[in-house]
């Protein structure tokens, strides 16, 4: 790493971080570009990317009647971590120059010029290849399915600039882990996995519409698209037409496999918690939408906190 680092000073935490978060309270100066340019700073992309990965897996593991395989959601956190900080980079790569001119971003690693774009291509290779190692620890459906994918991630970081609807390609490729659980079972697919996903697509739009309205003036600007300036003042009711369809296609996935009480319950807190963040957020107010935003990290634990119940009490029954 000596060998590609830069001699640029880190510069003090980013605006969408945590507060003395703890890669700006005990990271090493020269390494805090570097973490910063992978998100380690800010994890709630690598839990949202990894929880439809585990749905996915207690899913299959309440179709099937066993107990979760913790070697497999394990493969999926390794999976979800590389791949998307590998995602972080390549998005960072080609939008370094629009970063530069937006408030929030400006001072991301690349846009600020601490790292260089060759270092970054070559840290987001070994990311990538990571990736690969744990993509071929299963079998050969989830294999393919899961090269199926990098055409949508690869497209993802230009939407933006054609399309009002860059969270709902995003929702094609941070929902993918919905079918990939469930294929690294079975080997195949099915209606509840399906469901699943869509389910997870609908999630994806709703809470990164409410993230890009922290960049709404920045992207009106610029030129660039996305929900927040499509759906506006109207953002709130379509945020609940799209939890409403994740909480649908949920409930559907859940009675495709026979689930029982406990996912119910689980299902019916994390559609209070949606309930909450719609009724609650302020699309004026760029702390109020990263905070709620951030929420979707509970609402995520909370359906497979259900799935997990409910495998366990069905596997003993």
């Amino acid at each position: 790493m000596r060998a590609i680092e830069t001699e640029v000073s880190a510069t003090g935490p980013l605006q969408d971080a945590k507060p003395r978060n703890w890669v700006d309270r005990y990271a090493p100066r020269r390494l805090k570009p570097w973490l910063r340019l992978i998100r380690a700073d800010r994890p709630i992309g690598v839990w949202l990317l990894l929880w439809p990965c585990w749905w996915s897996a207690a899913l299959a593991a309440r179709a099937s009647e066993e107990f979760v395989d913790p070697f497999l959601l394990a493969l999926f956190a390794i999976g979800a971590f590389s791949m998307r900080s590998a995602g972080c980079i390549y998005n960072d790569i080609l939008d370094r120059d629009i970063d530069a001119k937006v408030e929030r971003t400006r001072e991301r690693p690349l846009a600020s010029g601490q790292i260089s774009t060759k270092s970054a291509i070559v840290l987001m290779l070994v990311f990538c290849l990571i990736g690969l190692a744990v993509l071929l620890q299963f079998n050969a459906f989830a294999i393919a399915l899961g090269f199926v994918s990098v055409g949508i991630v690869l497209v993802y970081p230009m939407m933006k600039r054609v399309t009002f609807w860059p969270q709902a390609v995003l929702g094609l490729a941070f929902s993918w882990g919905a079918l990939m659980g469930w294929a690294a079972i079975f080997s195949g697919m099915s209606f509840a996995p399906l469901a699943l996903y869509i389910g997870a697509v609908g999630w994806t739009i709703g809470y990164d519409t409410i993230y890009a309205h922290q960049d709404k003036e920045d992207d009106a600007v610029l030129g660039l698209k996305s929900t927040a300036l499509l759906f506006g003042r109207h953002t709130a009711a379509w945020l609940a037409a799209f939890y409403t369809v994740t909480i649908a296609c949920l409930a559907a996935a859940g009675v495709q496999v026979g689930a029982g009480n406990w996912f119910y319950a689980g299902l019916a807190a994390g559609a209070t918690h949606l309930i909450w963040q719609v009724s609650t957020l302020d699309i004026s107010d760029p702390n109020n939408c990263l905070e709620r935003f951030r929420s979707n990290h509970g609402f995520g634990a909370i359906i497979f906190t259900g799935l997990l119940l409910d495998v366990f009490f069905g596997a003993m029954s």
